[in-house]
């Protein structure tokens, strides 16, 4: 049965199932990274590995690499079923992880995980073709917003099935979670109406995945490898090279992956570096946070409460709900005519602010928690201007390739960020107990204050975005529309 949105222009009970259904499945993509960090210790002690890394690195490396392909095949065969596929290999992988009997199949189960990240792009350019006008900006913003939601009952919830049921209930949670959510989908939201005629660039897709996995490998196994070592510089110019021959190819092919000179426009560049900064301003936010306020009082340091991983929800709820208020703002704003360049402006300031703040001051539980509700204000401004952004300067028809190239920077700038604070918390190491690193004050001050940097570069790119964004040209788009066999509106590239 079709399920159809897009012929009224209001809420309907309809429409509200497809938007909670869309909500949870990216909750699932925000908890994810979040129990699997959790359950580690535990999974690294059951297979006697010291690669614990991998787990967490392979998830983001598939993610990152397979974004501008699903983006690609979504614009030319459906995004609700690229997006349904994304879920489908993901379940399958957790169920691979679920089960594996050593950890390179635990590994390789995560890294078909990793397809979730691309459900997260998929989203919002499935809502914007399907939803009703109206209704689109504030879907958008509650969808990729609202999974700041999950981080309150996320630490608690993981404790009770690791104690209780061990780490592989994890997985298993995972594979019934997007199973049902598969389901849910499929039943309430329709599938795009829009395509794109194109054929698909496998030699640029092979191009661009491999030069974005070197350059993450390298990045993250810098710091353990050593910057110097040949493993690393391998990686990273590798990595730098394949990229060089991507943009080659992809400006001398007729029809490449991401077409560079689209790409290349002013408000969708600026968006997606923006978001890069959004992100990974978080990242290191949400990194810095819980390890500055679990450091024991008694070594004083000049921070530290000696708080426990459940002890922290009082700083993390805050922070989750202040994410949701900040996405509510943009979806409330911009349909009365708010420009989401201004909004985003204000988030990245608003982010700035929170992480200076917490830079000056360590050694405050509520003033630290206010911080803390500010940045996730800031982050939900953030979050939910960069879809907003994009629906105003792409057309329909490569809306789901533009966004993979956008999830690509949302990727890569998390992953470089903490490594450059870490580098720098590295030449400020106060003392080591049992194993554990404990940094000086300095050191905290100096990692907050790289948050705010970011946060603030963040703000000057969407200062200069154009004020008034109108919406590019697909290339070809002067050819005539046609309709294929699902009634679908079909655009020759």
């Amino acid at each position: 049965m079709m399920v159809t949105h897009a012929t009224t222009e209001r809420w309907t009970p309809s429409l509200i199932f497809s938007l909670a259904s869309i909500v949870l499945l990216l909750e699932m993509l925000a908890v994810s990274y979040m129990m699997i960090s959790i359950a580690l210790p535990q999974i690294v002690t059951h297979y006697q590995t010291t690669q614990g890394a991998w787990l967490l690195t392979a998830f983001l490396l598939v993610g990152a690499i397979t974004c501008p392909l699903i983006g690609k095949l979504a614009d030319t065969h459906g995004k609700r079923r690229l997006l349904l596929t994304a879920v489908g290999l993901s379940a399958l992988g957790s169920l691979i992880s679920a089960i594996a009997p050593t950890y390179a199949v635990l590994i390789a189960g995560r890294a078909l995980t990793g397809l979730l990240v691309p459900c997260l792009f998929l989203s919002y350019s499935l809502i914007r073709d399907v939803f009703p006008a109206r209704t689109v900006a504030l879907a958008v913003s509650i969808a990729t917003s609202g999974m700041g939601l999950i981080a309150i009952p996320a630490p608690f919830f993981t404790g009770w099935l690791i104690d209780n049921f061990g780490f592989r209930s994890i997985f298993w949670f995972f594979v019934a979670g997007l199973v049902i959510l598969a389901v849910l989908i499929r039943a309430t939201t329709a599938e795009s109406p829009v395509r794109l005629r194109a054929r698909i660039d496998l030699i640029g897709a092979a191009l661009l995945g491999a030069g974005l996995a070197g350059i993450l490998v390298g990045v993250s196994f810098g710091p353990s490898w050593g910057w110097a070592s040949g493993s690393t510089i391998g990686f990273l110019a590798g990595g730098v090279a394949l990229l060089v021959a991507w943009t080659v190819s992809a400006r001398l092919l007729a029809d490449p992956l991401i077409d560079i000179r689209f790409f290349g426009k002013r408000p969708v560049f600026l968006t997606a570096l923006g978001a890069g900064f959004c992100y990974g301003t978080s990242a290191v936010f949400t990194i810095m946070l819980p390890m500055m306020c679990m450091t024991p009082a008694i070594l004083g340091l000049g921070y530290g409460f000696g708080i426990s991983a459940e002890g922290f929800a009082i700083f993390q709820a805050p922070l989750g709900g202040a994410v949701v208020i900040g996405g509510l703002i943009v979806g409330t704003l911009v349909p009365r005519n708010v420009r989401p360049r201004t909004l985003m402006v204000v988030g990245m300031l608003v982010m700035a602010a929170a992480c200076l703040l917490t830079a000056m001051v360590h050694d405050d539980k509520a003033l630290l928690i206010g911080f803390a509700a500010l940045l996730g204000v800031g982050m939900g401004m953030g979050y939910a201007s960069v879809p907003n952004l994009l629906i105003a300067a792409v057309p329909p028809q490569l809306q789901a390739t533009t966004a993979s190239m956008v999830a690509v920077f949302q990727s890569i700038l998390p992953a470089i960020l903490p490594v450059i604070v870490f580098s720098v918390l590295n030449s400020h190491i106060a003392t080591v107990m049992q194993g554990a690193v404990f940094y000086t004050d300095t050191g905290i001050t100096i990692a907050f204050v790289i948050g705010a940097i970011s946060a603030l570069l963040g703000a000057v790119v969407a200062f200069a975005l154009p004020r008034r964004i109108s919406q590019l040209s697909a290339p070809g788009s002067g050819s005539a529309a046609a309709a294929d066999t699902d009634g679908a509106v079909v655009l020759a590239h």
